[in-house]
C-alpha cells in the first residue's frame, strides 16, 4: 500500500513539475539579443520578423504561462541573433503557444 501511494503520488508530481519548465537554452548568438519595447527602436533598423512556437501544455497539463512566455523570448532571440539582430520586439499576443516578435539591428 505504501509502495502504490508513493507512485502514485511522483507520477501526479511529474507532470506538475515539468509544466514549470523551460525546455530552451540561450544560444551565444541570443544572448546578445535584449527585448524592448515598440517605442525604444525608432533609432533601429529593422531586420525581419521570427515567429516562436512552444508546447503550451505537458501530459495535458497546462504549463504556467512565465514558462511559456520565457521560453518563446528565448527562442525569438536566439533566432534574432542568426539573423544579425540585438533586438526583439513582441509583435503579437500569445495565442496556443506561438508568438511574433520583430527583429532589429540597433546602434
Amino acid at each position: 500500500m505504501r509502495h502504490t501511494l508513493k507512485t502514485l503520488t511522483c507520477l501526479c508530481a511529474i507532470p506538475l513539475i515539468a509544466t514549470s519548465c523551460t525546455w530552451v537554452a540561450l544560444t551565444p548568438e541570443g544572448e546578445g539579443v535584449s527585448v524592448r519595447e515598440m517605442s525604444a527602436v525608432s533609432n533601429c533598423q529593422r531586420i525581419g520578423r521570427v515567429t516562436s512556437r512552444s508546447t503550451a501544455e505537458v501530459a495535458r497539463v497546462d504549463r504556467s504561462a512565465e514558462a511559456v512566455q520565457n521560453e518563446l523570448l528565448v527562442l525569438a532571440r536566439n533566432e534574432a541573433g542568426t539573423l544579425g539582430g540585438n533586438v526583439i520586439v513582441p509583435d503579437s499576443v500569445i495565442q496556443d503557444g506561438s508568438q511574433n516578435f520583430i527583429v532589429y539591428n540597433c546602434p
